[in-house]
């Protein structure tokens, strides 16, 4: 596993409780603005023990493909609010890190 990928996953463990982060916001955090898709590579194959679904696209929507729907039920479950359409209102819900 690369070191870039790790830390991520080091920011993905801190994220709290009702909060997500967008890629763009992680690869911010980690001095890498441009490296938004690189995070979502690292995403795809984050450890089960990180809360993965805290992390979302920039504009609230959620990606995960045919696994979307479940990261949707386990944010609701933490109370996470969304906009018409689907995306988290991420004015309520950005963890700034």
């Amino acid at each position: 596993m690369s070191d870039f990928f790790e830390q991520v996953y080091a920011i993905v463990d801190r994220i709290p409780y009702g909060k997500v982060v967008s890629y763009g916001e992680i690869s911010w955090m980690l001095g890498r603005p441009r490296s938004a898709r690189e995070v979502g590579r690292a995403m795809r194959f984050c450890p089960e023990k990180l809360p993965c679904h805290r992390v979302v696209r920039a504009d609230g929507s959620i990606a995960g493909g045919p696994h979307a729907e479940v990261r949707k039920i386990l944010l609701e479950n933490e109370g996470i609010v969304f906009l018409p359409g689907g995306r988290v209102d991420m004015k309520i819900h950005r963890w700034s890190g």
